[in-house]
């Protein structure tokens, strides 16, 4: 797979998590997918976006920057949101906050397999 296909692959990802299309999440994310070293397969990984959607009902995840190096891709993920309530342990409660993420992503047979990410609390944090 060159770099633009992972790139265009990755970007399908996206709007799949855009769409929460949790049907087709299994195009892109591997069966045993593990989360900051936590194994947590489909299943798993799946419950977690699904319960960052309810926490976030108007999540929207934002490419901000983008590299693919197969079989890997790092990216700046921006968010524009209202958590509703609490959110990585501070009193969001409906209240509109920026943040970006820095994740990496590293890919087997086409499907996401591991995923490293950071997220900006002190951006949070320094709005409420």
């Amino acid at each position: 797979m060159t770099g633009d296909d992972l790139a265009n692959l990755y970007r399908a990802y996206i709007a799949c998590l855009n769409r929460q299309d949790w049907p087709a999440l299994g195009q892109f994310v591997h069966d045993d997918v593990a989360h900051n070293a936590r194994p947590l397969g489909l299943t798993g990984y799946r419950t977690m976006l699904e319960q960052d959607f309810r926490e976030i009902p108007d999540l929207r995840f934002n490419i901000e920057l983008l590299i693919s190096e197969p079989p890997r891709i790092a990216a700046r993920l921006k968010f524009d949101c209202t958590p509703v309530g609490t959110f990585l342990g501070l009193a969001v409660n409906g209240r509109r906050v920026s943040f970006c993420e820095n994740v990496f992503y590293e890919f087997r047979d086409g499907k996401i397999r591991q995923v490293w990410s950071v997220i900006d609390k002190a951006a949070i944090e320094a709005q409420l």
